[in-house]
């Protein structure tokens, strides 16, 4: 199992924190941001196959901002898993 830490930017969440095997995501974690709905996510993608959640989340937006906390999830997947 892989663990992999990501710095998100232009979201409030500061950190996620992810597990990759054979993959799949495990321990989806965010470190700020909206704490009851990146749990949820976490919860959501759990033991799921990395690359079609990122295509899921991908191009996501929160407000105004061009990204989300679950569009640089997908983007720290394609850095990592590739």
């Amino acid at each position: 199992m892989e663990h992999v830490t990501f710095n998100p930017k232009g979201v409030c969440s500061i950190q996620i924190d992810f597990d990759i095997e054979d993959g799949k995501l495990y321990n989806v974690k965010y470190i700020g941001g909206c704490n009851g709905n990146l749990k949820a996510i976490g919860r959501l993608v759990e033991g799921k196959d990395a690359k079609e959640v990122a295509d899921i989340l991908r191009g996501n937006t929160c407000g105004m901002k061009g990204t989300s906390c679950a569009d640089q999830l997908a983007k720290a997947i394609d850095q990592y898993a590739g």
